[in-house]
């Protein structure tokens, strides 16, 4: 069956299609591909890039979106313009990668008018995502009809948390109303915890994981007997490290502090926190990690303080997570900047060499694909994983199609 998948982002929109036809370990090519990249991806709406391919061709263009409905239509048309599927064949279903599922939705779950009531009603805990999920929703409606829709939620993997992990310390009232500890990047954190245990020739409930999504949003998992059993995003994405162009945590008091002398208002400081903090506010060059390299080479100062920061939050973390698992057998790096910088995690692993860490130099330099770059006498295995969501995200599809009967 041809199962679509779009993983709707903070800064970009990507897509893929499946053939699926069983449960399969390792992820096969796809029928297709697509991507869009915003330039301005705070506005989300004028120039982005468009880029698609299938197995005998690929396109590359810029185009000029009003929305992102109409900026993921126009991905989706280019499934017809490679000429991917034959006419007589059809997409069977979609799947979406959807962030906040709040306490309610902890499986795949259809889409229906009641499930995009509540991801909307979610969205305002995550404004940088549960959104564009829905416009992705609306653009498969507007291109393929009424083809079924599911829902594949990034916070279901986080709900073994124990509840002293979950919970705030605050009034026990907190706890009642549902103001807890969610989690996100879930679907990449369980397939990576997957795939780490295939590497390793280990069962996956006798290791001690510690899973580092890096990107533009960045989180930390730890993973014990399969599960997630602490994290570092919150109630909502923004808690945690340091990330692409959110603050990560702050001391809550700065942040009352600000509001109460009239720095911002509240829409504001929202604003400030989720898209002008991060590596491009301490930068003031970029959200992205490369291009704050290529800025630390040139000797950029601002440039070179934000790597830092980066590196000193991300290794605080690792060592919290490090102790609520009692010791790590691995630590896996993912996602855009975990798989593609060498400099961040050297300068990471340096600093966690205390762990029984060590990387080989080469290895970590080269690597191109799934593998193991610690030494070969390191106690702690270093992983680089390409993770792998839209295909987690199909085979959701799959499994929920094969139960439906």
């Amino acid at each position: 069956m041809n199962i679509l998948v779009l993983n709707e982002g903070s800064s970009s929109h990507k897509g893929a299609l499946y053939a699926v036809t069983a449960v399969q370990e390792t992820p096969p090519a796809p029928l297709w591909e697509g991507r869009v990249v915003w330039q301005h991806p705070d506005r989300m709406q004028g120039q982005a890039t468009l880029e698609a391919k299938s197995a005998t061709q690929s396109l590359h263009r810029q185009i000029e979106a009003s929305s992102p409905v109409h900026a993921i239509g126009l991905m989706l048309a280019t499934i017809e313009e490679l000429s991917v599927l034959p006419k007589s064949e059809v997409v069977a279903i979609v799947g979406h990668r959807v962030v906040h599922g709040g306490g309610k939705y902890r499986e795949p779950t259809p889409i229906s008018e009641e499930v995009k009531r509540d991801i909307e009603a979610f969205a305002e805990l995550a404004p940088l995502h549960n959104r564009i999920a829905l416009e992705g929703i609306r653009a498969v409606e507007k291109q393929f009809g009424a083809v079924p829709q599911l829902a594949v939620f990034d916070t279901a993997f986080h709900s073994t948390l124990p509840e002293e992990g979950a919970l705030y310390a605050g009034p026990y009232e907190w706890k009642e109303r549902g103001f807890r500890r969610y989690g996100f990047h879930g679907i990449s954190h369980q397939y990576v915890a997957a795939r780490a245990a295939t590497l390793l020739h280990r069962d996956l409930h006798s290791l001690r994981l510690v899973s580092c999504h890096l990107g533009n949003g960045c989180s930390l998992a730890a993973i014990q007997n399969g599960k997630s059993v602490a994290t570092t995003m919150g109630f909502t994405p923004l808690e945690g490290l340091m990330m692409g162009t959110r603050s990560g945590s702050i001391d809550p008091g700065l942040l009352l502090y600000l509001l109460k002398k009239g720095y911002y208002t509240p829409a504001q400081l929202e604003e400030v926190l989720e898209r002008r903090s991060g590596l491009l506010g301490l930068s003031g060059i970029s959200h992205s990690m490369q291009e704050i390299e290529a800025a630390m080479q040139a000797g950029n100062s601002r440039a070179q303080l934000a790597f830092r920061m980066f590196v000193h939050r991300l290794c605080w973390h690792i060592g919290a997570m490090a102790a609520c698992l009692g010791g790590v057998d691995a630590l896996i790096f993912t996602g855009g900047i975990g798989e593609n910088s060498s400099l961040v995690r050297e300068a990471a692993c340096q600093q966690l060499a205390f762990l029984g860490i060590a990387l080989e130099a080469d290895k970590n330099k080269a690597i191109a694909e799934d593998g193991d770059i610690a030494t070969p006498a390191s106690p702690t295995r270093v992983l680089v994983i390409r993770t792998q969501e839209e295909w987690a995200i199909a085979q959701a599809c799959w499994q929920f199609w094969q139960k439906a009967g």
